[in-house]
């Protein structure tokens, strides 16, 4: 069978295309590609273009260097006080060296998901099933914080670790809402109770004032009340003393005392003519003829008390 040239040029062709091919390598962007020669490690490619040596260096591994989310299988846990609970949740992940990746593990994807239930139902174990609903943060840091310790060898970085759902029997969910019910019905009656409290304080507290208002007002209508006797009493004693004054001074004056005389024998007779209106029995002095003389004792004892009256009505208490 006799070769041609051109089928020559064909082989030649299709080695060198299959040469190129094998010899240069493009990595994409947050990829890491790891390269064995003769069955060893020899080098983690980068993104971009790279040169490998055709049959003798092959790809051996191709990890994506995003960040990876996995989802945990549920599983059931047992609470420290023996409860059953059903967790659920989800790991993100970063492959940080693609040669440990390769090599560190056989599969470190499973190693990781089997490493997290184990951690989980430990982190569960150790706490009650109330403290599981309140401390979920906790219980992601420490499912971290285990992971990562071993997933170092490994190439990988865990990130975090969060849980989707907790769900315990549907017995324990009855007695939870029961329990959620009953105490929403103990706060109530506190409130209530409180309403109440403070309504009953808002009470005392406004008869006290309006009691001391009260009384305050009284006291300021019981010192006015006084202070107005007090001016009526100042005022009519001024009044007084002016009088007195008045008629001591017109007794000075010429015919003076003989109008005095005139005023007292009237307010005399005036006096004894009322007393005959008004009573049955008539009251007579023993001098009724000696009239001068009772005028005129009449007239001495306003001489003298006038001025003593003025004094004391003018002196400051």
């Amino acid at each position: 069978m006799e070769i041609t040239f051109g089928t020559v040029t064909l082989v030649v062709l299709v080695v060198a295309l299959v040469f190129v091919f094998k010899t240069i390598n493009v990595v994409p962007q947050q990829h890491a590609w790891v390269v064995e020669r003769l069955g060893k490690y020899h080098a983690t490619l980068a993104p971009g273009l790279n040169i490998v040596v055709p049959f003798i260096d092959r790809i051996a591994y191709k990890h994506s260097l995003k960040e990876i989310p996995l989802d945990v299988p549920p599983q059931v846990c047992i609470t420290k006080d023996n409860t059953q609970l059903q967790v659920d949740g989800i790991l993100y992940f970063q492959v940080t060296d693609a040669m440990r990746a390769s090599y560190g593990s056989s599969n470190y994807i499973a190693a990781i998901t089997q490493l997290a239930q184990t951690t989980l139902r430990s982190v569960i174990g150790r706490m009650e099933l109330d403290k599981t609903f309140e401390e979920r943060d906790h219980i992601n840091l420490t499912v971290v914080n285990a992971i990562d310790e071993s997933a170092a060898n490994w190439g990988v970085k865990v990130l975090r670790y969060e849980i989707k759902d907790l769900t315990p029997p549907a017995e324990i969910l009855h007695a939870m809402q029961a329990q959620i019910t009953a105490e929403r019905g103990k706060r109530a009656l506190i409130a209530a109770s409180e309403g109440r409290k403070q309504e009953q304080i808002n009470i005392a507290t406004g008869e006290r004032e309006a009691s001391i208002a009260r009384s305050e007002g009284e006291k300021q209508a019981a010192i006015n009340r006084a202070q107005g006797e007090a001016s009526a009493i100042v005022a009519i004693a001024d009044a007084t003393a002016a009088a007195l004054r008045e008629v001591g001074a017109a007794i000075e004056q010429p015919g003076g005392e003989q109008a005095m005389n005139l005023k007292v024998a009237e307010q005399y007779v005036d006096a004894f003519r009322a007393l005959a209106k008004t009573n049955n029995s008539l009251i007579v002095p023993a001098n009724l003829g000696d009239m001068s003389s009772l005028i005129a004792t009449a007239m001495q004892v306003v001489k003298t008390q006038a001025p003593d009256a003025a004094r004391v009505v003018r002196t400051p208490t």
